[in-house]
Order: structure tokens, then C-alpha cells, then sequence
């Protein structure tokens, strides 16, 4: 007596659930430029190290003799893998079968993704492309279960546990909506492919149905909305270039909040001095800078991954590396509003600050902060209730922070630049002040500038005045911040820092207060 039939029927069984949708689904998803889900795979991971978990999941239809006449596969492929020899779990949607909307199997597979990357303490990779529910499924016949038992945990619990204790990354690889555009949302780090990709809550019928508008999926939530509503981090032209942003960004992470981010070996003297740092930041305080290029001058070379850069623009915020070891940036860019906090750019660097937490990544802050963003359009954002929630987040921190003060620091905005036991490191062309002088100036002493033989000469006089008296000395005469520095030893200085807080960062392991949530 033998078990051969068996052994046969499952392996016939994982035979059939690679051929997906078919041949003609497959060619179908190439003609639109997009990798099935099982490619997408390859592409990201190691050579030859997925593992999948489910393989034969799915239904089979059998004759009279038992003998399987058609597979539907489950459609959803999830398992282990490594990028760059560090395990992970990676799954998403099968596209070619129903449009990865879930089938039975399928919906408990994408379910377990989570809970397999939880049970096991490495990071998640969602590769997302799929409509969620569908309509058609409430109208199968024949008796079944509706709803979860009331003894179950909600599904959505997981996915929130996950983001506390693993990395978790997604990505939009084509048209997402509904569940898996809550799954997108739901990461550490997230990142879609212009053009075939778009993000949804529901697609353009049923927004047609519903409120009587028109629009193309592009339209509706392709990358030149996502990109600037903050739904999606970064935007790439390809899906190999989706692999590399995800590859870069894990590359920054620990396995999990019980481990550290793993330190690399640098080539980059930690005493560089880069003397274009010296003359960056002009004396005329109404001249904008390249703050981007003050980063990548201090931090190792090449090692800069900017997250978010079109959403928020008056904060960057990004990972790099000093002295082969991981720090969170956090920016203010004065191109964009100055380099004020808007709702969006505080809610950016909150949400860094949360990431770092997470993940016991210390942040290193160069500040340029003109203040929270005024005007009509503040007001009506409430601007000052996210900068507010930013500031919260600064103060309540648990990692170190060294706040490098390049420019300007005026106003409440300015608490969101500190943390407790700040290190502060500040240059000659640091001023700060309850008001910037320029806007100040007009308001404290309008009835004389008014009174003035030339009001316009006046009050450049006042200004130049007060921009005097805003030395940054007296702070180095008061200790009010650690060092007034020359800015080409700012590299030098944060590489020390980094030395010594090395045993801080190791206590730090573990769950945290303020976890990061979508």
C-alpha cells in the first residue's frame, strides 16, 4: 500500500497554483507593463531564497474518478525571503486571478502575513495590487457564515501590533483600493510606481455612482495626487526601482524593536570638513539656501534616502548615516514657505520622529524654522493644532537628538527642534527670537515707522538694528547651546555625538510609549 496518488496530487497541486490566472491572464497583466505578483518576488529577494507558505491553498474542482480538473489558487502568495541575506516576510495580491480581489483562501493568507512577520520578528513587505472586497461574493448560494465571531480579535489588530514591533514597508504595483489601500497606508514606509500605479478608496464607478463624478483612476489617485497628499512616501518610475527604494530603506531598519539598526563600515572620515559649508547660508536672511545639500554634506556620503520630498515641503525629513551608523533627519527647507511648519510638514516630521522612536534610530535636526505657516490658508488647515502635535512628539521622545541651529528659530514652532537632553550645536549664522526681525519690526514699532520722514528707510534701520543684537555669541557666552561651531567641523562633532550616546541606544531596545501608527 502506497500514499504515491497522494504525494502526486500534491504536487500537481503546487504545479497549478504557479500558472496563476493562465496564460492568457499573465500575458494579459504583461500588456499593461506590470510583473505578476510571484516575479515582483524574484525581483526583490535574493536569488532562489523565497519560501512560500501555502503553496497549494486554493480550490480544485474533481471529476467522477477524483481526478483534478481545474485549480483556482488562492490569490494571495506570501512567505520568506531574504534582501541581502536578511530574512523577511513579502507577500501580495495575485492581479491575474479576479483582480486580486480575495478569494477564501486568499483573504486568510493576506491575513497571515502579519501575524507570520509578528510570530517571528522580521521585517514585512507588502507588494500591493488589488480591489479588496467585491459585491459578487455576498451573492453565492448555499449556507454560510457571515461576519467574524464575536470572540475574535478585529483583523485590523495585527495590522496595527505589526507596525509596533516589525518594519513594515508597502508598495502600490498597480491599482489598489479598498482593503489594501488600508494595508498601504498601514506602514513604516510606503512607495508606488508612477503611471500603472493608483491608490483608492474606491475606484471611479463606484465614485461615478456615488457622487455623479467622472474621473480615470489616474486621475482619481495616481502619483500627482498621492505624492502631495502624503498617502504614498516616495514615487518611482519603475517597479525595479520600487525594489531598490525598499531595499534602501530596510537597509536603515532593525529586525525588530528589540534589536538596533545594523551598523555598517565607513570610508567617510568621521573629521571631513567640507569648506562650501562655510559660505551656504547667506548673510542676506531673505536669500533661500540648498538645505538638501547641507545634508548630504555632512552625513556619509551616498547614504541619504529622502522620504516624503513632495508632500510637506517645507520639512525634509529621510535616513542616512554617520559614521556607518543609522540617524532619522529632520529638516526645515526654506525654498518652500520659508521653511515654515504647515499642517503637512508638521505632521511629516511627527511622523519621523514616531518612526525613530520606533525604532531607536537617534534624529539629528537641522534647523532653519521661520515659525509655523500664517495666512488664510493655515488658519483654515489648523495649522497650529499639527504644529502643536509635532511639538508634543519632539518633547515626549525617547531617542537622543542633536539639534544642529544653521539658521533661523523663531516662535512656538521652534520647540518642535528639541528634545529632552538635546545636544546643541549652533553656527555664526544661527538667530532666534519670538518674531522673525523683517515681519517684527513693522508691528512693534509701526507708529514710528509711520511717523518717519522716510517709513521705508526707517525701518531698514530698525531691522539692521535688531538683526545685530541677534547675535549668536551671547547663547556660547550663556551656554545656551553646547558649541557655537564653525560649520565645517558640524560632521566631525555629530560623529562624536553618535560615540557617545552609543550606550543610551542600547538601553533603549524594546517597545516604546508613543509607537508610530498610519
Amino acid at each position: 500500500m502506497s500514499w504515491q496518488d497522494e504525494t502526486d496530487e500534491i504536487r500537481l497541486r503546487r504545479e497549478l497554483s504557479k500558472q496563476q490566472g493562465g496564460e492568457e491572464a499573465i500575458a494579459l497583466h504583461h500588456a499593461k507593463g506590470r510583473l505578476t505578483i510571484r516575479e515582483r518576488i524574484a525581483g526583490l529577494a535574493d536569488s532562489g531564497s523565497f519560501e512560500e507558505h501555502g503553496e497549494g491553498a486554493g480550490f480544485a474542482e474533481k471529476d467522477a474518478d477524483g481526478n483534478i480538473v481545474s485549480f483556482s489558487p488562492a490569490n494571495y502568495v506570501v512567505g520568506f525571503a531574504q534582501i541581502n541575506q536578511r530574512r523577511i516576510v513579502v507577500g501580495g495580491e495575485d492581479f491575474t486571478l479576479k483582480g486580486g480581489s480575495p478569494n477564501g483562501a486568499g483573504l486568510r493568507k493576506s491575513v497571515y502575513a502579519e501575524e507570520l512577520a509578528l510570530h517571528f520578528k522580521v521585517p514585512l513587505v507588502r507588494l500591493l495590487e488589488g480591489g479588496g472586497g467585491s459585491v459578487a461574493g455576498s451573492a453565492s448560494k448555499g449556507p454560510k457564515t457571515v461576519g467574524s465571531p464575536v470572540f475574535a480579535d478585529p483583523r485590523f489588530k495585527v495590522i496595527a501590533a505589526a507596525m509596533t514591533e516589525v518594519p513594515v514597508v508597502s508598495a502600490a504595483m498597480g491599482p489598489v483600493a479598498g482593503f489594501p489601500a488600508g494595508r498601504l497606508v498601514a506602514s513604516h514606509f510606503s512607495v508606488m510606481v508612477k503611471e500603472i500605479a493608483q491608490v483608492m478608496v474606491a475606484g471611479p464607478a463606484l465614485v461615478e455612482r456615488a457622487l455623479g463624478v467622472k474621473l480615470t483612476k489616474e486621475e482619481l489617485g495616481g502619483w500627482r495626487v498621492h505624492a502631495r497628499s502624503g498617502l504614498v512616501d516616495n514615487v518611482v518610475d519603475s517597479e525595479a526601482a520600487a525594489f531598490a527604494e525598499i531595499k534602501k530603506f530596510l537597509s536603515f531598519m532593525p529586525e525588530n524593536i528589540w534589536q538596533r539598526p545594523v551598523q555598517q563600515a565607513s570610508e567617510d572620515k568621521p573629521e571631513r570638513r567640507e569648506e562650501a559649508l562655510l559660505n551656504i547660508v547667506p548673510k542676506d536672511a531673505r536669500k533661500p539656501f540648498d538645505m538638501r545639500k547641507v545634508i548630504k554634506l555632512i552625513m556619509d556620503i551616498d547614504s541619504w534616502l529622502e522620504i516624503a520630498p513632495l508632500y510637506g515641503r517645507g520639512q525634509i525629513i529621510g535616513l542616512a548615516r554617520l559614521n556607518g551608523s543609522v540617524v532619522g533627519v529632520i529638516a526645515n527647507d526654506c525654498k518652500h514657505y520659508a521653511g515654515a511648519m504647515t499642517a503637512q510638514g508638521s505632521q511629516k516630521a511627527k511622523r519621523m520622529m514616531e518612526l525613530c522612536d520606533t525604532f531607536h534610530i537617534p534624529i539629528v535636526n537641522f534647523m532653519d524654522e521661520p515659525g509655523f505657516m500664517i495666512g488664510p490658508e493655515s488658519e483654515a488647515s489648523a495649522a497650529i493644532k499639527y504644529g502643536m502635535s509635532a511639538v508634543a512628539a519632539a518633547v515626549q521622545s525617547t531617542v537622543p537628538w542633536a539639534t544642529v541651529a544653521v539658521h533661523k528659530s523663531f516662535g512656538v514652532a521652534s520647540a518642535a527642534h528639541f528634545a529632552a537632553n538635546t545636544y546643541k550645536l549652533a553656527w555664526p549664522s544661527y538667530e532666534m527670537g519670538a518674531l522673525p526681525v523683517q515681519g517684527g519690526v513693522a508691528v512693534a514699532y509701526h507708529r514710528e515707522i509711520a511717523a518717519a520722514a522716510d517709513p521705508d528707510q526707517k525701518r531698514l534701520e530698525l531691522e539692521q538694528k535688531l538683526i545685530q543684537g541677534r547675535s549668536p555669541f551671547p547663547m556660547m557666552e550663556s551656554f545656551a547651546v553646547h558649541e557655537l561651531i564653525d560649520p565645517r567641523e558640524t560632521r566631525s562633532r555629530l560623529c562624536r555625538w553618535i560615540e557617545w550616546i552609543e550606550p543610551l541606544l542600547e538601553a533603549s531596545k524594546g517597545p516604546v510609549r508613543w509607537g508610530m501608527r498610519p
